[in-house]
């Protein structure tokens, strides 16, 4: 009897009427709905036409927002190959701080994003911080020393670091947990877009040889402007709730709701709750996702910072070396498809296992960077260089992981401040990835930087380790929930209002205090 004793907190939330005075307290969906009472239709028909409104009016979007961050991650990687280096007189491992320093300050604003995230609108926070990484990311045009370039990647870490945490929790207001995936896929195909277009406008700006701008700087200044108008377009065309969506009629807005209420997980609440936080910190998936994240964003040292250096090391020039990286990209965007359309299709979702699968292909391709050595004068130099390439290619899979994860937190993970504290440590452990990847890479490995390599092949290799740890994790605990409920029992109901599972479905627990709560694999 003991051990019932103790899970008093875990299953006794049996459901309750709601005052109207409270709602806004729960979760400003349940206060929308108390207040239209329209007669809505949650039939498939329904649902297919506003699943198609919502895809065609915020993800396009969404996936510019990540097109237009990860072009200025690339846009260093392209500049280190186009004469930034020698025009700021840089020695050493300057290149590699300027690339950490990024995240450094990536870092430290997500500590405030955490709160702010909950209490500023998704939406127009992510447009504001995207016209001022905008402007930052043209001011690096004018960039004149090291210690210039510094303070611009620094401002540009500051603002970026709202971008993945407010995607996501933008896209998880739309979907239940099984239709979320593919969605998660489209935003996350700017990514993969980014090494395809970063190379094409590299390339075309490396003929700028002899004009008054540089090349680089140039293309500095191109990133810049189409950053604005993603800016422009997010502040105009993304509600900040599906209640404020423009495109919905009342009643869309109504069937949405009901629709995505069975995640139990809410839309927004401005109320920060202090003792989620301590929740999360005590709650072992949340850092068996951070160690994953930290080891998937290692390969960043890779993919976004030194893979256009890596290949001209091979003996290419640099407008070669600007094209032979995009086939990187296209890689990155058939895993983030196939990988998305796999979960959406498989019986539980399985993410765990895509994760995994992912992660251990990109495991293969960093052993073969590792292993196949790239000089000029090794014998077979010619087959070994196209097996590196295939390999820095390869590393690109695991581009598919983040949506994966960012998917896979939103939807065992309930509680608005515990979902943001999630969602934001995830980013944050993004950055410390991203650290640790450049940092690897250490001017007395040049050029062939095997040490680099190796950590890459091992961080991936870790990433489908903890996604095996983690599903061990949530088979015990699901079970022991299920003893647990039988011994105690399922609660009674009250009826009255919306109804008890409804008003449920709204209260925002987080998933250890909802006895009803079981994670997805």
């Amino acid at each position: 009897m003991g051990s019932v004793k103790g899970t008093t907190e875990l299953i006794s939330h049996t459901p309750r009427s709601i005052h109207p005075l409270d709602l806004k307290a729960l979760d400003e969906a349940l206060a929308f709905l108390e207040t239209h009472q329209e007669h809505a239709s949650t039939d498939e028909v329904t649902l297919r036409s506003i699943r198609r409104k919502v895809d065609w009016h915020i993800f396009p979007i969404l996936s510019c927002c990540q097109l237009v961050q990860s072009l200025d991650k690339y846009a260093l990687n392209y500049a280190a190959v186009m004469g930034l280096p020698k025009d700021l007189d840089l020695h050493g491992n300057d290149f590699t701080i300027v690339a950490t320093a990024f995240f450094v300050a990536y870092i430290l604003s997500e500590l405030p994003n955490i709160y702010l995230l909950q209490r500023v609108p998704a939406a127009k926070w992510l447009s504001l911080n995207i016209f001022l990484w905008a402007i930052a990311t043209a001011c690096a045009a004018a960039t004149t020393s090291f210690s210039t370039l510094l303070i611009v990647r620094i401002l540009l870490g500051i603002f970026e670091a709202t971008t993945l945490p407010s995607c996501q929790a933008i896209t998880a207001q739309y979907f239940t947990k099984e239709e979320a995936a593919p969605r998660y896929a489209y935003w996350a195909f700017g990514s993969g877009g980014a090494a395809v277009f970063g190379g094409l406008f590299s390339f075309a700006f490396q003929f700028m040889e002899n004009g008054k701008l540089a090349g680089w700087r140039a293309m500095f200044v191109v990133f810049g402007a189409l950053t604005l108008v993603v800016g422009a377009a997010t502040w105009y065309w993304v509600p900040d709730t599906p209640m404020e969506a423009h495109f919905l009629t009342d009643v869309e807005k109504v069937s949405l709701l009901k629709h995505v209420s069975v995640n139990k997980t809410g839309i927004r609440s401005q109320n920060f709750k202090i003792e989620e936080v301590w929740e999360a910190l005590l709650d072992p998936q949340i850092w068996i996702f951070a160690v994953a994240t930290i080891c998937l964003a290692s390969s960043s040292g890779i993919i976004s910072t030194y893979s256009a250096t890596l290949i001209r090391s091979m003996g290419f020039t640099s407008k070669q070396a600007a094209l032979l990286n995009m086939p990187g990209g296209i890689v990155g965007l058939i895993t983030v498809l196939c990988a998305a359309t796999a979960v959406r299709h498989t019986k539980g979702g399985r993410r765990w296992l895509y994760i995994s699968v992912c992660a251990l292909v990109a495991t293969l391709g960093a052993s073969l960077t590792s292993f196949l050595p790239n000089k000029p004068n090794h014998s077979f130099s010619r087959s070994r260089k196209a097996g590196a390439l295939i390999g820095i290619y390869l590393i690109n899979s695991i581009t598919a992981t983040l949506p994966l994860v960012y998917h896979y937190v939103s939807v065992n993970i309930s509680g608005h401040t515990k979902r943001s504290f999630a969602a934001n440590l995830i980013a944050l452990c993004f950055g410390l990835g991203n650290i640790i990847g450049p940092m690897m890479f250490q001017a007395k490995d040049a050029p062939d930087y095997l040490p680099a390599k190796i950590g890459t092949m091992a961080t991936e290799a870790g990433t489908a380790v903890c996604m095996w740890v983690l599903v061990g994790y949530y088979w015990w605990e699901n079970r022991r929930r299920d003893r647990l409920q039988m011994v105690v029992g399922e609660g009674e109901e009250v009826a009255g209002g919306l109804g008890a599972v409804d008003e449920e479905n709204w209260k925002g627990l987080t998933d250890r205090r909802n006895g009803r709560w079981r994670y997805m694999y």
